[in-house]
C-alpha cells in the first residue's frame, strides 16, 4: 500500500513538472504562423536583435522574473558569453594559457578549471597541477584566482607534495589577464 501511494506521488510531481513545462510555452508560435518573409511581426528573431524584452518561466526578464539559465543581454554580461558563467575572455584565455597541461575538468557555468598532473620533458622528476577560478563575470584583475600544486619524485620514487614558489601564482594570473585582455582588444577590432 505504501509503495502505491509512494509511486503516485512520483507520477503526480512528474506531471506537475510536466504541465509547469508546458505551461511555459504557451508563447511559442507554431511552426504554420511563421510568415515566409523575415520582415514581419511574427517573425521569429533566433538571435532576439529584434525582441524588445527577454521571457523566462516564471515572466518577462525586465520585471524581476525567475531567470533560469541567466541572461544574455549585453548589458549584463559586459565580458560576453551568453553561454558561460563567466567572463568569456577570462575563460578562454585561461584555456590557451594552460593549453599545454591536460585537462581534468572544465566547469563554464560555475567557473572552475582543473589540470591533470604535468611534467615537463625537460624536467621528468617534477610534476604540476593548477586549478583556476575565474570569480566574476567582468574582466578584473581580482576576478581570477590559482592554485598551483607541484610534486616531486621521493628518494623510492613516489611522488611527494613539494613546495611552489610564491610567484607562481601570480605570474600564471598576470598571464591570464595579458591574454583576456588581448582577447578583448582583439574581439573589439572587428
Amino acid at each position: 500500500m505504501l509503495s502505491k501511494l509512494m509511486r503516485s506521488g512520483a507520477y503526480a510531481a512528474l506531471a506537475g513538472f510536466a504541465a509547469l513545462a508546458l505551461a511555459s510555452c504557451g508563447d511559442v508560435p507554431i511552426e504554420g504562423s511563421y510568415p515566409d518573409d523575415k520582415t514581419g511581426s511574427g517573425y521569429y528573431d533566433p538571435t532576439g536583435s529584434n525582441k524588445p524584452a527577454e521571457n523566462t518561466i516564471f515572466g518577462n526578464g525586465g520585471s524581476g522574473g525567475l531567470d533560469l539559465f541567466g541572461s544574455s543581454k549585453k548589458d549584463d554580461n559586459p565580458g560576453g558569453g551568453g553561454g558561460i558563467g563567466v567572463n568569456s575572455f577570462l575563460w578562454r584565455a585561461t584555456l590557451d594559457t594552460l593549453g599545454f597541461m591536460p585537462l581534468a575538468s572544465a566547469d563554464p557555468f560555475g567557473g572552475v578549471i582543473i589540470t591533470d598532473w604535468y611534467s615537463a620533458p625537460t624536467v621528468p622528476d617534477e610534476r604540476f597541477k593548477a586549478t583556476v577560478y575565474i570569480l566574476d563575470r567582468r574582466l578584473r584583475a581580482d576576478g581570477i584566482k590559482v592554485a598551483v600544486f607541484k610534486q616531486a619524485k621521493g628518494q623510492n620514487g613516489e611522488w611527494q607534495d613539494a613546495a611552489v614558489a610564491p610567484d607562481t601564482m601570480t605570474k600564471l594570473e598576470d598571464a591570464i589577464l595579458t591574454r583576456a585582455r588581448q582577447l578583448r582588444i582583439d574581439s573589439s577590432a572587428r
